[in-house]
């Protein structure tokens, strides 16, 4: 008996060491939420309806470029909404030839037949919706690696109560400013070809081009770089509307300096936009490269050589501005824009009062336990107060060691494992009583309060946990914190309420013969 229960309390030491050794100190080992560090709090909207316009767009400027390589002259080709496009002016006996041009098109789209040889095109139900989904998964994605680059301990990225809805909490960041305008920025990158510029305003290149613009042509606008010592202006380019490479072709960005040892952004391309830029570089030598960012033309090289898969963003750039704009271009671009539906900033001094409050809380709670347990069940109300106060450290222990984020929420979840320790030892002290009022020994008692109490202390434990569960998949991520903590102390309660408080009353009665217990 003698071994079996210095083996249980090795057991306990070493379980509570390992909790101690986990989140002691806690200033550095506790991680901390929003509510309680301070930062800020950003719900944006993802503008699906972009995504959808681009497919819509980039789907018809294929469609273009093929009618051109196989001499299909059309009317025009015009974008009406965000998801259909459509083709006028096809020659009558050129409209069969046409059609055998859209099995790629018609994956994607139905063709819907109108008057004097002019088909609309409009994206499938089905696609709609999963295009949808796909872009607000892609910019949750993205927003998370670009938060991560930031250097932010603990966010917290997710989706928030509508389908087009993110919300990102950011603690500790004081920058607000800055993290804004990273999350947001699409950091669309393109390289076209340059047909013609620059010009000193958007009238001249409309006249140069006759007053109208192809369908395959854009201008945009951008910057004119000028001789050393001289500002830059702004200028437009004529450039080809479809792109050599994009940004999906990016594989590395990094901060770099120009050959004037001004701040730059190099980038790298993956093999098969090196291979693409390979081609169009090689075609194109001694004519002008345009690097569009964001529908704005950041520099204009002369192509020299050959390029496979490095290139540099030339520009009027800080350091700053250099090093945000390769975390931007190797985080991917975002797949719409997105628009700031809240902001709430919590400051450091009211996460300070939010943990003390708490945490008075939870003395005030453990308190009032103290006393009751004390006053009802004499004696033994210490062998619970003991195996609660353990239960609260293993709880903290797992915490730390799972990298879980201590929230206000979580605070209350602590205070509520409070009440479960306390009502499974209720449970035992009351079986014990009942086992007692049998005229069984004191010991047979104990260990029969114990036997018998287990069965329905995992059964309400259970309940608690599934209920747990539903909240953890289903709520937002105050409540995720608050299930987490639950989750936890539900776990360790059943070790400490059954293991710990029936070691510590064989303690007691090992070795004695023990006539009454205090309970």
């Amino acid at each position: 008996m003698a071994k079996n229960f210095r083996w249980k309390f090795l057991s306990i030491v070493a379980v509570l060491g390992l909790a101690v050794f986990a989140f002691y100190p806690p200033d550095q080992k506790v991680k901390l939420g929003l509510d309680l560090k301070g930062g800020v709090q950003l719900v944006l909207r993802v503008q699906t309806d972009d995504a959808l316009r681009l497919e819509t767009q980039t789907t018809a400027d294929r469609l273009a470029e093929l009618l051109k390589t196989n001499n299909i002259p059309v009317g025009a080709m015009t974008v009406g909404n965000a998801t259909s496009f459509t083709v006028s002016g096809i020659p009558p006996e050129r409209d069969a030839e046409f059609r055998n041009q859209l099995a790629e098109v018609e994956t994607n789209y139905e063709r819907g037949s109108g008057s004097g040889g002019a088909y609309t095109f409009t994206l499938r139900p089905n696609l709609v919706v999963q295009l949808r989904e796909d872009t607000v998964n892609q910019a949750l994605q993205t927003i998370e690696r670009r938060v991560n680059e930031l250097g932010v301990a603990e966010p917290v990225i997710a989706r928030h109560t509508a389908a087009d809805q993110i919300m990102v909490q950011l603690p500790g960041v004081t920058d607000v400013g800055r993290a804004k305008d990273i999350i947001r920025s699409t950091a669309q990158l393109e390289l076209k070809q340059v047909e013609q510029g620059p010009f000193s305003d958007e009238a001249a290149a409309r006249a140069v081009l006759g007053g109208s613009v192809a369908p395959d042509m854009q201008i945009l606008p951008g910057v004119i770089e000028a001789g050393p010592g001289q500002a830059a202006s702004t200028g437009y380019y004529v450039v080809r509307r479809v792109p050599a490479v994009t940004g999906r072709d990016l594989r590395n960005a990094r901060p770099t300096l120009d050959e004037n040892n001004r701040p730059a952004v190099s980038f790298s391309l993956n093999n098969d936009g090196a291979r693409k830029f390979g081609t169009f570089t090689q075609n194109n030598i001694g004519r002008q490269l345009a690097i569009v960012l964001d529908n704005r033309v950041q520099s204009a090289p002369v192509i020299q050589s050959r390029i496979d898969d490095e290139g540099r963003i030339t520009g009027n750039f800080t350091n700053q501005e250099t090093q945000d704009l390769s975390l931007k271009l190797r985080s991917g671009a975002l797949p719409a824009n997105l628009t700031y539906l809240e902001e709430r900033t919590v400051g450091p001094s009211l996460g300070a009062d939010s943990i003390r409050a708490g945490v008075t809380a939870a003395a005030g709670g453990l308190l009032l336990v103290t006393l009751f347990m004390l006053f009802y069940y004499k004696a033994a109300g210490i062998n619970a107060l003991i195996a609660i106060g353990a239960n609260l450290i293993i709880l903290l222990g797992l915490m730390a060691y799972a990298g879980a984020t201590m929230t206000l929420p979580g605070i209350a979840g602590f205070i509520l494992t409070i009440g479960m320790g306390v009502d499974s030892n209720v449970l035992i002290f009351e079986r014990i009583k009942e086992e007692l009022r049998t005229a069984k020994g004191v010991k047979q008692a104990v260990a029969a309060g114990f036997d018998r109490v287990l069965l329905t202390i995992l059964d309400t434990h259970v309940a608690s946990l599934i209920a747990a569960a539903f909240l953890f998949n289903f709520g937002t991520s105050s409540i995720r914190g608050f299930a987490l903590t639950l989750t936890i102390g539900l776990l360790s309660n059943v070790f400490t309420a059954y293991f710990v408080s029936r070691t510590m009353f064989e303690a007691t009665l090992t070795g004695r013969n023990v006539q009454k217990l205090s309970i």
